[in-house]
């Protein structure tokens, strides 16, 4: 019998590349998406959606009945400025929506959930770069400490419940089906507007760097993390893995970047910095090689190609 799944957020730019990359490993599949921000024509067909919130008592039962041996969990407030502005908003999705998503799958026997974190916030301004998986935490917006929160729950109540939690750390993910009006899009942002002969925002000084990572390696992590066999120990990090590239790159980088993929000089517009956004960041992808064996394999620049080609066929 073919092993069940269900992906929260699973008609989102992330969980459909996920829901999909379950199929191909022949795993049965059912999303649960509230459609906020997802699209249901991006759910495969024949796959099961269930449109719910996560805060609700549908999306708890779902969890506890469908006989699910892993809770792949996507669905999630992901704007900072959001955050900074409505930290009691943010809190109350990211934080309380997963914990009931938890107690489902403590009622359902679920055998694991495989939690999308953020390395890009909960580190914070690191001292190192590429930054370990054992680096401080230290959040600089509420939507890092509600990433973070995630963590400890899921470990606290993985501990009482009898399910195996898995915390995935992205960098910056980008690719198809990203949405161009998502703060956390910076990527697709810049195809479309250069798409659409328009200049691009430059927040701060464009110096601050991230670590963009395709969403195809981000999929196969999650499905690789769904049975890759698990460290023991107490410390916090020895179930999250850092999935990312470890190469950093300045947003005065990146609009050139997109600039030669698209095959136009990019118009710069300055504006002034946003509030708790960090200034470097990059992630150490080593211990996600040694222990879900999963290297990046998407190269930058080829990731570009392909998300701008969605834009012209379907964007």
């Amino acid at each position: 019998m073919a092993r069940r799944v269900l992906v929260t957020g699973g008609a989102g730019f992330i969980g459909s590349h996920i829901v999909e990359a379950y199929l191909a490993g022949g795993w049965e599949v059912t999303a649960l998406d509230d459609l906020s921000r997802g699209k249901a024509s991006q759910v495969p067909d024949g796959v099961p959606l269930i449109v719910a919130d996560i805060r609700s008592d549908l999306a708890r039962t779902t969890v506890a009945t469908g006989g699910f041996e892993v809770l792949n969990h996507h669905a999630a407030q992901i704007d900072v400025r959001f955050s900074v502005e409505r930290p009691s908003a943010d809190a109350d999705i990211n934080i309380s929506g997963f914990v009931n998503l938890l107690e489902g799958a403590g009622q359902g026997g679920v055998g694991r959930v495989v939690f999308a974190s953020s390395g890009g916030v909960v580190y914070g301004d690191p001292d190192v770069i590429p930054t370990p998986e054992a680096a401080p935490k230290r959040p600089i917006s509420p939507y890092g400490v509600s990433k973070l929160a995630g963590e400890h729950y899921l470990r606290a109540l993985g501990g009482l419940h009898g399910f195996e939690g898995v915390a995935l750390r992205y960098a910056n993910v980008c690719g198809p089906r990203q949405d161009p009006k998502s703060e956390a899009g910076v990527v697709s942002i810049f195809v479309s507007r250069l798409l659409a002969g328009k200049p691009l925002a430059i927040f701060g000084d464009g110096k601050q760097t991230r670590d963009y990572v395709s969403v195809r390696d981000i999929a196969r992590a999650n499905v690789l993390a769904s049975t890759a066999p698990l460290g023991s120990g107490d410390d916090h990090d020895t179930r999250a893995f850092n999935i990312a590239t470890g190469i950093e790159r300045s947003v005065l980088e990146l609009a050139e970047a997109v600039g030669r993929v698209v095959g136009r000089k990019p118009e710069l517009m300055m504006e002034p910095a946003r509030p708790g956004e960090i200034l470097r960041s990059a992630l150490d992808p080593k211990k996600a090689a040694d222990g879900l064996g999963w290297r990046p394999e998407v190269p930058f620049d080829d990731n570009l190609a392909m998300l701008m080609e969605w834009f012209q066929t379907e964007g």
